[in-house]
């Protein structure tokens, strides 16, 4: 009764959404403690809570970021995201040239003193979000003015440019998040064809110059060979079948194996492999789907254009990352290195998706006045 009572007090904005990130975050722990292993005989002996204790720690982490963020007035989020746009810029910079190079590929930055890497593209793709929606909001209000468009088609540019170097896949999913956030913002039609030009123009001379051109190239290339499959992909086909629609049963996976990164990029695949489609896999993507209709719930009940830009730019977010993943898992996308949001292993990955999480629900749990964005 007082665990309800608590709940009831504490846990405000949509409860739903709430019920989504519980189930997730439960399936997280369970997925990864058995898809890691393997990884934990090759790398610790065998020691599996290692892995365990460090996941769940980033997890928990995420999720207190979601509860403080909840608690938040979003409107201080609009600020936030213009000093965020700004710090991203020398960080993305910083992680193409001197960042940590893991899998041949720069995206990351180590943090001094606690030795955590984190992935600059996570900061970037909040702040631009955020950004965004705060900028058509405020042109809601100066119809007349092209200035404010113009400035949100730049930092779209610059910012899917700067992740495009190191990043293919993350630049594209955030380019079609923030077409789809201006188109919903009643953008005219000529700005958004500008902003298609300049992310064509700016960001394709950047993938040239950048680390994953011929990676890129590569996958598409792959995804296109109808005579061979790719390796990955294969073994992802092995554990689907596998599990087929009750599942071998939780630790029960034998594709976590031979299945490159099964805690991470085709964690999908050991769900289904475990869970089967009816305990596992369909749920999956019944969750983000029914996250994403709470999203836009939110939306439609915002009284004011940022709040409801807000939401729907950091939903669309989360749940294009989902199903780019599934897709890749099941072979519908050429291979890429997308993690599920809030189920697989990662690093602060889990904490920037928990603070998108907490503002969709602070959008949800409060309206605030448009004057003070």
């Amino acid at each position: 009764m007082a665990i309800r009572e608590w709940v009831r007090t504490n846990l405000k904005g949509d409860r739903q959404i709430w019920w989504i990130v519980m189930y997730l975050s439960i399936m997280s722990v369970l997925v990864v403690y058995s898809a890691t292993g393997t990884k934990a005989f090759r790398e610790l002996d065998g020691n599996t809570e290692l892995f365990l204790i460090k996941h769940g720690s980033l997890l928990l982490v995420g999720l207190v970021c979601t509860y403080f963020a909840h608690k938040i007035n979003y409107v201080h989020f609009a600020r936030l995201s213009k000093f965020g746009l700004w710090l991203s810029v020398p960080l993305l910079l910083w992680a193409f040239f001197k960042g940590t190079a893991i899998n041949d590929a720069s995206r990351w930055v180590t943090i001094p003193i606690i030795n955590q890497t984190f992935q600059p593209s996570d900061l970037a793709k909040l702040a631009l979000i955020s950004n965004l929606a705060a900028m058509l909001a405020k042109r809601q209000r100066f119809m007349s003015d092209p200035t404010v468009l113009f400035n949100i088609i730049f930092w779209i540019g610059l910012i899917c440019s700067l992740i495009i170097l190191t990043n293919t896949s993350t630049a594209l999913l955030l380019g079609f998040t923030c077409f789809l956030l201006m188109y919903i913002g009643r953008v005219p039609v000529r700005y958004l064809v500008y902003m298609v030009g300049f992310c064509v123009l700016f960001g394709g001379t950047a993938l040239l110059f950048g680390e994953r051109y011929g990676t890129a190239s590569n996958r598409i290339k792959s995804y296109m060979d109808t005579e061979t499959i790719v390796y990955q992909v294969e073994q992802s086909y092995i554990a689907l079948a596998n599990g087929g629609l009750t599942g071998q049963g939780p630790g029960n996976s034998h594709q976590r194996n031979t299945l490159p990164n099964p805690f991470s990029d085709f964690i999908y695949a050991i769900i289904v492999e475990e869970y089967g489609l009816l305990l596992g896999g369909i749920p999956v993507v019944l969750a983000y789907l029914w996250f994403l209709w709470r999203g836009m719930k939110t939306l439609q009940k915002a009284s004011r254009p940022f709040g409801g830009l807000l939401s729907a730019g950091l939903t669309f977010s989360i749940v294009f990352q989902a199903f780019a993943s599934i897709c890749v898992a099941i072979g519908l996308a050429p291979v890429t290195g997308q993690p599920l949001p809030l189920l697989s292993m990662g690093g602060t990955s889990l904490i920037f998706t928990g603070l998108a999480i907490g503002i969709v629900l602070s959008v949800s749990r409060e309206e605030v006045d448009e004057s003070k964005i």
